[in-house]
């Protein structure tokens, strides 16, 4: 496959059907480091030298190694996204560089080791009661209706409801949480169109009078410990916060919900492997295999600092490469039989949560949530199905593949707890 006829891998239409593995493959095989033109790119800020493209890289090695290189590769420099909707102003794009997912040493550093505090595995493992608990309520829930959209009623659930927690954020208000983050990850589909900027700002501005309520009423929660936290003498600034909301909100919902819901769509799709959980409950395993197999964050880029070599490709200094995790890992050079959905797969080096110096802080907390709720899922609901005729809905992000709505139906009554 050559560049003139490879696709623009950053094309929502090419991951309508799924991710597209045989174009990956074809590329993987043939140009690993593989050049592609981007004419969305061409926004001011965005071309280079060499056009408006970008390197993709397919193989995990690759993925790997630039993801590990800070050195020679910038999350700062354009951004980590690497499309962005159409008409967005090179400001926004600078704008969002307070993000840590956009942010170079020592700065990225800095607010890493602040907000890690939230993450850590005694601050998860404080919450896993009450996880426990809220998914035993959103499962029984599920099962007294009978039907439901497994996106909104059951994976969207626990994540929302442990973000509001963690933030102080009323339980009330959750919904608001999933609509601003559908909407602003949903910049290029017709049915959010316009609406990404609105829910950016209405999120800011949401978050932005947290930090400052605090500020001036301080409680024992996470956000009083972000906004007075020390960072060269000060706590995180409003907007600053205001940012981090965004991204915990993205991370934090928007991932976890797609991982749990292609999880359980790969489950339909394969009901040897809910049977085989049933009876073995291999829960490690089948909690990272659900992430490789959704890879819910498909793309980030980075910018080269330098020239630099990557397997063997000459890269440019300001060259932009785009590292496809939903490529990586489906790479047979790492995973045997990697296009099986197999929920005891051991050893499984997925990077759905990346890798190096930007991998995923909430890693721990979705990994607990992931396993929460489907425990739940398969003690609760065991007959689980899609009505006939019926199937999922999908998003139109290359950044993160989401399912919009997987309608869900209960034939059976419980097993016993």
């Amino acid at each position: 496959m050559t560049a003139t006829d490879s696709p623009d891998f950053t094309d929502p239409d090419l991951v309508w059907h799924g991710l597209p593995h045989d174009a990956f493959r074809a590329v993987r095989e043939t140009t690993p480091v593989h050049w592609v033109e981007q004419e969305q790119a061409a926004r001011d800020g965005m071309s280079t030298e060499s056009g408006t493209g970008y390197y993709a890289l397919t193989r995990h090695a690759d993925v790997a190694a630039v993801s590990k290189n800070s050195k020679a590769f910038s999350s700062w420099e354009n951004g980590a996204i690497i499309r962005f909707p159409e008409g967005i102003e090179r400001e926004m794009v600078e704008m969002q560089r307070v993000i840590i997912i956009n942010q170079d040493a020592p700065e990225h550093t800095h607010t890493r080791r602040m907000v890690s505090r939230a993450f850590t595995p005694r601050a998860v493992g404080g919450l896993e009661d009450a996880m426990h608990q809220r998914a035993e309520k959103i499962a029984r829930d599920a099962l007294e209706k009978g039907r439901v959209d497994f996106v909104t009623e059951v994976a969207a659930e626990l994540p929302l409801q442990v973000i509001a927690d963690l933030l102080g954020v009323p339980q009330e208000d959750r919904g608001k949480l999933f609509g601003w983050s559908n909407m602003m990850m949903s910049g290029e589909d017709p049915e959010f169109e316009g609406q990404s900027d609105i829910a950016a700002a209405e999120i800011l501005g949401y978050a932005m009078g947290m930090a400052a309520d605090r500020l001036a009423n301080p409680r024992e929660d996470l956000v009083t410990a972000l906004v007075h936290a020390d960072k060269d003498g000060r706590g995180l600034t409003e907007d600053e916060f205001g940012f981090f909301v965004i991204a915990l909100t993205v991370a934090g919902n928007e991932t976890t919900r797609n991982a749990m819901t292609h999880g359980m769509n790969a489950f339909l799709d394969h009901p040897d492997q809910w049977e085989r959980f049933k009876q073995e409950r291999p829960t490690a395993t089948m909690v990272d295999e659900v992430i490789r197999w959704a890879t819910p964050v498909n793309v980030f880029q980075r910018t080269a600092l330098e020239d630099v070599d990557v397997n063997g490709v000459h890269v440019k200094k300001g060259e932009r490469v785009g590292l496809f995790y939903g490529a990586a890992n489906f790479d047979p050079d790492v995973f045997d039989d990697p296009y099986t959905f197999d929920i005891t797969r051991d050893p499984n080096p997925h990077l759905g949560f990346g890798i190096g110096p930007h991998f995923c802080l909430g890693a721990n907390l979705a990994r607990t949530e992931i396993k929460i709720v489907f425990q739940e899922l398969f003690t609760r609901l065991p007959d689980i199905s899609v009505p006939d005729g019926l199937g999922p809905h999908r998003g139109d992000s290359t950044l993160v593949l989401a399912l919009n709505e997987l309608p869900a139906t209960f034939t059976a009554c419980p097993v016993a707890h």
